[in-house]
């Protein structure tokens, strides 16, 4: 059986496996505006620095290296591009800079990239579907859950919320999902849906938008063949409704391999074929590089030369890919240019008109249904993990040990009283930091992956996560203190009560404030943490337990602790600067709370000025997490 005829077969096998569909919201009807995709001379290049040794007295070298060199070439309305090369030949690069995804300061990218001859623009960005390898997924939520919730944000306000909802069902449904669709996603770790069933609910996401351009970044990695050959007829499907789909794959059977109407193919950054995929081996042939073998999947071959392995084994790999590339600029490149010039007149749809539609405006929903949205899915993934019982009982645990270590402290152990109190700023300065420290490089991932494809603001995010953690960041220090207030023996009157957890509960939100801010700027959990730790410890011997005699060159820290002003306010809570206390040898005498050693150069004034510290910390450490969070996802078209 020759190529042409294993392409029929693929064909009419495909077609002869697709039922009629009379679902409500098919997945499969046409695109709402068929997109051609051109792109030519695409350069790609980014800095690298060679690493350096701290013992290195030498400065850091700056190097410029070109991922992608001189790429041309056209993918239209029910075509599949895949693009093969080795590990390292620009792949994923070019897949991203054809998808808009190039991030702003991460390289230069020049040459001409465009949509039905425009440029990339929100329209485009909209009409878009990006499958991205790693599959960034929310490991507790069910099958359908993801979807629903996708739906909820991705599709407008045309859709009223229950046919939203039909869609996502819909897509399960197409995608054969529906033996799995109240299963959890799962990870490495937690069990979940197989890998073939994750890919096709990561493509399920991005075709609930009907999308007239579909990149899918490696969407058979790690898949049996059987499974890949699923995901890739769902593809073909989605390209004979008039979508443009752009892929890469590494490494595709020969039955996949005759499924994709056009492929590229690259070596280290240079193309060295471009065209139909049943050509491929009839070129390579006819310009003298033949595979040794008869019957040979055609991926393995032109992996193989890519990587500069033929069948003449004296020559060098090196010469080989130079000789390629020569040949692909001789015979190939001039046709792919023709090509590109030949269909000015084929792809003149304004693409405008589709940003502007009640489709694809600036925003598919309101600011409002946004936050809702965010918030519901937020609290069904976190509940495993807010409301933990290691969490919950960690706090018990330790309160009831305050309670009895400090049991029925009176104001006779003054200084035990105060040793408590700065306990507990301690305690609920950490607890929080390093709740709230993991947050967003957790989630850089899914943020990314959200936020380049135009589905929600980050205001309504950074909203829904502030909002959704405050049950848990309120709830457990409230109970901590009702257990240790009133076992230790503190000032029983209602009103002192009050007023120490409303400090404690402003302390834990300011600390929380600056684990959020760490983990935004650094997005890194070790380093996050690292660091949280020397700033709260610092934060911590400044609080004016520890040393009270600090020299004048160092205690401006104490302006800018946590521990400062929340110890200050927790005393204020409890007693008044005249109020009497046992002293002495055997406590006969009676001496002012205010001249206590321990509390006199805390002093009982500027209480106020201590809890505006405190809510300018409340809202300047949230501010600065929300900028830091900006640069994430953020592409050059917004």
């Amino acid at each position: 059986m020759d190529n042409q005829e294993v392409a029929i077969d693929v064909e009419a096998q495909i077609e002869n496996n697709n039922d009629d569909r009379t679902l409500p919201f098919s997945i499969f009807k046409k695109a709402n505006l068929p997109i051609t995709l051109k792109f030519e001379n695409v350069v790609y290049t980014v800095k690298v620095k060679e690493p350096k040794s701290w013992l290195s007295q030498t400065k850091v070298k700056t190097e410029e290296m070109t991922i992608l060199k001189g790429i041309n070439g056209i993918v239209k309305p029910g075509e599949i591009l895949a693009m093969l090369g080795p590990s390292g030949s620009g792949k994923t690069s070019l897949l991203t800079a054809l998808g808009g995804r190039i991030s702003e300061g991460k390289g230069k990218l020049t040459g001409n990239i465009s949509y039905n001859n425009k440029p990339f623009s929100k329209g485009v960005k909209r009409a878009t579907g990006f499958v991205t390898q790693d599959d960034a997924l929310y490991p507790h939520l069910t099958v359908t859950e993801t979807l629903v919730f996708t739906a909820l944000l991705r599709l407008p306000n045309s859709f009223k919320k229950q046919e939203k909802i039909k869609q996502a069902e819909a897509v399960v449904t197409e995608l054969g999902l529906d033996r799995c669709k109240n299963t959890i996603i799962g990870e490495p770790f937690l069990r979940g849906v197989s890998g073939g069933e994750r890919k096709r609910v990561s493509i399920g996401q991005e075709i609930l938008i009907n999308p007239s351009l579909l990149f899918l970044d490696e969407p058979t990695s790690g898949l049996d063949s059987t499974t890949a050959q699923r995901i890739v007829s769902i593809l073909w499907e989605l390209a004979r409704g008039g979508r443009t789909v752009v892929t890469t794959i590494h490494q595709p059977s020969s039955r996949l391999f005759y499924m994709f109407d056009k492929i590229l193919l690259l070596s280290e950054g240079n193309p060295i074929y471009f065209g139909l995929g049943s050509n491929a081996m009839d070129y390579f042939g006819s310009v003298g590089y033949s595979p040794s073998v008869e019957r040979i999947n055609p991926s393995d071959f032109l992996l193989d030369i890519a990587n500069g392995v033929g069948s003449d084994e004296l020559q060098r790999p090196e010469a080989l890919k130079e000789a390629l590339v020569a040949v692909y600029k001789t015979t190939l490149l001039d046709n792919v240019i023709n090509d590109l010039k030949g269909q000015d007149g084929h792809c003149t749809q304004s693409i405008e008109s589709l940003g502007d539609s009640k489709h694809f405006g600036d925003w598919p929903t309101t600011w409002w249904q946004q936050f809702c949205v965010l918030s519901e899915r937020g609290l069904k993934h976190r509940r495993h993990d807010s409301f933990s019982g290691l969490k919950i009982g960690q706090v018990f645990v330790v309160s009831f040990l305050c309670g009895l270590l400090w049991w029925k402290t009176d104001l006779s152990h003054l200084q035990d009283q105060i040793g408590l109190l700065f306990f507990v700023s301690s305690f609920w300065a950490f607890f929080p930091l390093f709740q709230q420290i993991f947050t967003f490089p957790e989630e850089r991932r899914m943020l990314e992956k959200e936020r380049s494809s135009g589905m929600y603001r980050l205001s309504s995010y950074f909203m829904s996560r502030i909002v959704g953690d405050l049950p848990m960041e309120l709830i457990l220090p409230t109970i901590f203190l009702i257990i240790t207030y009133w076992m230790a023996g503190l000032n029983p009157k209602p009103a002192n009560f009050l007023l120490t957890l409303l400090v404690l509960l402003a302390h834990v939100l300011v600390s929380g404030g600056l684990g959020l801010a760490l983990g935004a700027l650094v997005m890194d959990q070790k380093t996050a943490t690292t660091l949280g730790s020397v700033m709260m410890l610092t934060f911590l011997l400044a609080g004016g337990y520890y040393v009270r005699h600090v020299p004048v060159f160092i205690a401006w820290i104490k302006y800018v602790s946590i521990s400062y002003y929340t110890y200050k306010l927790l005393i204020l809570g409890q007693y008044t600067e005249n109020e009497w206390y046992p002293c002495g040898e055997n406590g006969n005498s009676k001496c002012h709370v205010g001249d206590f050693e321990g509390i006199k150069l805390i002093g009982f004034h500027s209480g106020l000025a201590s809890s505006f510290a405190l809510a300018a910390m409340l809202v300047g450490y949230r501010v600065v997490a929300y900028f830091a969070l900006m640069r994430i996802g953020k592409t050059k078209a917004g």
